[in-house]
């Protein structure tokens, strides 16, 4: 590709990132462009595939996400072409980018979907293990096999799977908020779903569907404890499946969560010794919490004055947009998450850069049913999106706003129920000027709407309810429902009938 004297090569289009917005972005640049070389660059040998696709309804889909060698996408697409290294630099100005390899690409139009990395509560503390990807899902697994007691932080969606798949080991599991899963619900379905995490273990899971790839070589040397600076890609929705979360003791679930608190401070065994502080033993419901005899690796001291020792500590706080590379010397505009903005057709600030996925945020003035969130789907929508408006910008064209964005949809799975959410689901930015609907069956179904004069905004759906297309109609055409009042979730009323 490097001509002679090391020149560099050129192409129309270079995508940066072998994630899930990277790799749909190059795949539908491939598509359009068959005869235009697609340079797709990045830092890992596996690139996340999409696999097994499903539309589910107008704005709902499901997807698995696979691991496969880079090998694997360049015989689907013969003229994609991955540059297995990272990048080092890009000089926009000059329209080029530098990889830690050395060598230099010059590029059209570029995408940059980097991803995110996750929000480490410590930086540099050999007991802090950050869960964002599935290597850091193996180092988590290798340490869990000794483990007796962890702390977990954080409340979306990996904290809440994480707490429930890990068995025979106590968890003590501190959350900012009054309720757990606070990314995906209210405290009305946290308190549907808890009684999941006491009970004994259920029927085992399901057979992984994801094939994980080793990088060969990989598996002799030990790996280090999972870096934080190590870029892998995020977390599929089935990530646990098939690791064997399970610690040294022999009793199912042990999990004890501490709420509205934050880790104030770690200290390692000596310091922890050295302040002669008191910590706790796992608390049981019947007596008073006593002080703890046994010595651990390592204390956690929380806002709420309670310190408790563990073998390690899962940080698993959210994640931010991987930036770092593509600043020094480029003008782009951060938004206040710390991504590159990007405006209604994934244009970032920067002339002929474009961004997708986690490493972007949405600048423009969004659907009053849809709001950005770092998932799987939306990476997918935002990078195939964003080949369109490339494809168009380049051939002079115009676009209409992709119709994924209109309402916020998303569908997965927790304590193996189905779990849908649509639009203002948790009633994001409405202030008090809204009411809730619910209708629950205890351990089959959660639903939970919100209402907005008379109008549905947004739903929460857990279980089997067949309910998602219903509601995304009556939240995309927003129909007056008043006249229905509390009849809208009477299960005894077939509510498809009406709207269909």
């Amino acid at each position: 590709m490097a001509g002679p004297g090391g020149a560099a090569a050129r192409s129309r289009f270079a995508v940066v990132g072998g994630g899930i917005a990277g790799v749909t972005c190059a795949e539908k640049l491939a598509m359009e462009f068959p005869s235009e070389d697609i340079f797709l660059m990045t830092a890992s040998p596996v690139i996340k595939a999409v696999t097994n696709f499903k539309q589910v309804s107008k704005t709902l889909e499901e997807f698995d996400v696979e691991e496969q060698p880079s090998s694997i996408l360049e015989k689907r697409y013969p003229n994609i072409k991955v540059i297995q290294s990272g990048v080092k630099q890009l000089k926009s100005d000059e329209h080029k980018i530098f990889t830690e390899d050395g060598k230099e690409y010059v590029y059209e139009k570029l995408c940059l979907c980097a991803g995110a990395k996750p929000k480490l509560i410590f930086e540099g503390n050999p007991y802090v293990l950050g869960i964002r990807d599935t290597d850091s899902a193996q180092a988590f697994q290798k340490n869990l096999a000794q483990a007796e007691r962890i702390v977990v932080v954080g409340n979306g969606g990996i904290a809440l799977e994480l707490v429930y798949e890990i068995q025979g080991c106590e968890v003590i599991w501190a959350i900012k908020d009054k309720a757990i899963g606070n990314t995906f619900f209210d405290a009305g379905a946290a308190e549907f779903l808890i009684p999941k995490l006491t009970a004994e273990k259920r029927e085992t899971p399901i057979e992984c569907k994801r094939t994980k790839y080793t990088v060969e070589g990989s598996q002799e040397k030990e790996r280090p404890a999972a870096a934080s600076d190590k870029l892998g890609s995020a977390l599929g929705p089935d990530w646990h499946e098939g690791l064997h979360l399970k610690g040294t003791k022999e009793f199912s679930h042990k999990v004890h969560i501490e709420i509205l608190c934050e880790v104030k401070n770690i200290l390692l065994q000596q310091e922890f010794i050295q302040l002669q502080k008191t910590s706790l033993t796992f608390p049981k419901e019947e007596k008073n919490v006593e002080p703890d005899q046994v010595l651990w690796p390592v204390y956690v001291e929380l806002t709420n004055g309670k310190i408790y020792g563990c073998d390690f500590i899962v940080s698993a706080t959210g994640v931010v947009p991987n930036v770092k590379p593509f600043l020094d010397g480029n003008n782009f505009a951060v938004g206040e998450d710390g991504g590159l903005k990007v405006d209604e057709h994934m244009h970032t600030s920067v002339p002929d850069v474009y961004a997708a996925g986690d490493i972007c945020t949405a600048a423009w003035e969004p659907s009053p049913v849809w709001h950005q969130m770092r998932l799987w789907t939306q990476a997918r929508q935002m990078g195939w999106y964003a080949a369109k408006c490339m494809a168009a910008d380049t051939l002079g064209e115009s676009i209409d706003m992709d119709f994924s964005f209109e309402l916020f949809a998303h569908v997965t799975k927790f304590f193996n129920y189905k779990v849908v959410v649509l639009g203002k689901y948790n009633a994001q930015g409405l202030g008090s000027d809204h009411e809730l609907m619910l209708r629950c069956t205890k351990g089959q179904e959660y639903v939970k709407v919100v209402m907005q004069n008379g109008r549905m905004v947004g739903a929460v759906l857990i279980g089997e309810t067949d309910l998602e297309e219903t509601f995304e109609n009556l939240i995309l055409n927003q129909m007056d429902l008043s006249a229905y009042g509390e009849d809208l979730l009477n299960p005894d009323i077939d509510i498809e009938d009406y709207f269909d």
